[in-house]
């Protein structure tokens, strides 16, 4: 079933129109929302991914709706895991609480300009390259393990200044503290940047390469442009809310990392068997497809990634604090131990 392009058109006003309304709402009302009203917003947009979904599914069939389902789980997953850089940055630049809602309404729409150019040169790429999936599942394996492997906390000390950000300090004349939410200043009668240029800058750098990532991570799922923009545009709706909503319990989700990199790896082994399979690269089998190469369906897909993300969360939440109170458990006996050793 072909999505009708009046469909399309009004599913772009919509999705425009509630994001309009976001922004509107961060300018007009600047606060720090409470638990109750960040829980009710990230509710109120999973249950319109899950509505769009049963949407898609009357309107496009149920392979539509099941790559929507794949590739929102996943974007969402990965823009949690951007969620963690955002809370580093602001505790790096002591961004204060009640000046971080709109900074994390630029860095979503920052993330959402620079992903849905991706989108744009990614569709581009599929349809001008036939190799191209081998480079996006490469990349992908190249991805998951660098994740892997750079997994070790949350702390303050692993965010490292990016080249940009380290230029701007060098040539921007910035001030020593904030002016509310202003990116200039005027301090002693000389025209400043305040800091939050630098967080501004800190984080659209971050997203560009968190672009780069999950890009190539829904193309995996689906090839249509349609449903990976608004899988991409659903899994960025909340996300300023989630992060008042899950505070501390970001830095709790330990596994998560672990958890990505399995998604990612799977599905850039999916890519490059779905290459193999419609393969037309003369020096790969002769410029034959690869008859034993299989298809991954998008159910099998679903169910990995939702599985992935349901066993990480679980082992982050369960697991991983009974593993430190052992271990905290351990070094208290150890220190009663050392204490009663006489001298």
């Amino acid at each position: 079933m072909v999505l009708t392009r009046t469909f399309e058109i009004w599913t772009f006003v919509v999705l425009g129109a509630l994001l309009v309304f976001d922004l509107v709402l961060v300018a007009r009302r600047p606060h720090v929302p409470s638990l109750r009203e960040s829980a009710l917003w990230v509710a109120f947009y999973v249950a319109l991914a899950l509505a769009f979904s049963v949407v898609l599914l009357a309107v496009g069939g149920g392979v539509k709706a099941g790559e929507f389902l794949a590739g929102w789980a996943t974007e969402y997953s990965l823009s949690v895991d951007n969620l963690f850089v955002f809370v580093i940055i602001m505790s790096r630049f002591a961004v204060p609480r009640d000046n971080q809602q709109k900074v994390l309404l630029v860095g979503i729409i920052l993330s959402l300009v620079l992903r849905g150019g991706c989108i744009l040169l990614g569709a581009a790429a599929i349809e001008a390259f036939s190799w191209v999936f081998y480079l996006f599942g490469a990349f992908l394996v190249y991805t998951a393990v660098q994740l892997l492997r750079s997994h070790g906390g949350t702390g303050e000390e692993e965010y490292r200044e990016n080249v940009v950000v380290r230029q701007a300090r060098r040539v921007l004349p910035i001030s020593d503290g904030y002016d509310g939410a202003r990116l200039t200043t005027r301090v002693r009668n000389r025209r400043m940047v305040t800091p939050m240029i630098i967080v501004l800058l800190a984080i659209g750098s971050t997203d560009v390469l968190f672009a780069l990532d999950s890009i190539p991570a829904i193309f995996g799922l689906t090839q249509d442009p349609f449903v990976v923009f608004t899988a991409t545009l659903f899994a960025l709706m909340g996300l300023r809310q989630l992060y008042f909503l899950l505070g501390g319990l970001l830095t709790k989700l330990v596994y998560l990392s672990q958890g990505l990199s399995v998604i990612l790896a799977f599905i850039g082994v999916k890519l490059v068997l779905e290459a193999l399979h419609s393969n037309e690269l003369h020096w790969v089998n002769g410029g034959d497809p690869v008859e034993w190469a299989p298809v991954v369906p998008i159910w099998l897909s679903l169910t990995v990634i939702v599985g992935v993300l349901l066993v990480t969360t679980l082992l982050s939440l369960v697991v991983a604090p009974r593993r430190e109170a052992r271990k905290r458990a351990g070094q208290g006996a150890t220190r009663r131990t050392s204490a009663s050793v006489p001298h």
